[in-house]
């Protein structure tokens, strides 16, 4: 896993969302993929889009994408275009506000953050544990790597699993 890689994909979001894009494309990873589905089901991003380098059509972007739907490429994938392969993700904004205001990476490539159940918990809660602080503004996500796959911090408080910190949304 690649944290950089995901350093650049937050920083990415944030600033199309902040320019206030209706679209923008990430480099097509399992990690990335998946934290492009959680974020879709937290409601910061309305669609997650497997395409090519070139925007796919705008009919496919508007429609709501059901809870179990697959997430089928707009191209055949090829040996040739495989290295080309995008997320189209679509932003939200709320009253021309963007949705996304910050989104940063807590566990750095230097130094991963791995949280068990009492310490998630605890941030879920708002307090700070083990140099990550706790949730405090309503909306704020904490997005972590777990054997369920990418959950939110509430999530994982939930399941009972613990994982490596990901990101941090507000």
């Amino acid at each position: 896993m690649s944290l950089n890689n995901l350093a650049h994909v937050c920083s990415k979001i944030q600033n199309a969302s902040k320019a206030r894009l209706a679209i923008t494309s990430i480099t097509n990873t399992n990690l990335h993929l998946n934290l492009a589905i959680a974020l879709r089901d937290a409601g910061f991003i309305s669609t997650v889009v497997l395409g090519g380098p070139k925007p796919p059509p705008q009919h496919i972007l508007l429609r709501t994408p059901a809870a179990n739907d697959e997430h089928e490429p707009i191209e055949p994938i090829t040996r040739e275009n495989v290295a080309s392969r995008r997320l189209w993700l679509g932003l939200k904004y709320w009253q021309s506000e963007p949705v996304i205001n910050k989104m940063s990476l807590v566990s750095k490539p230097t130094r991963r953050l791995t949280l068990n159940v009492p310490k998630l918990r605890d941030i879920v809660r708002g307090h700070t544990r083990d140099t990550v602080v706790g949730l405090r503004s309503p909306g704020e996500c904490l997005f972590l790597t777990t054997n369920l796959g990418i959950l939110e911090a509430r999530e994982c408080v939930e399941k009972m699993t613990g994982g490596m910190v990901l990101c941090r949304v507000v």
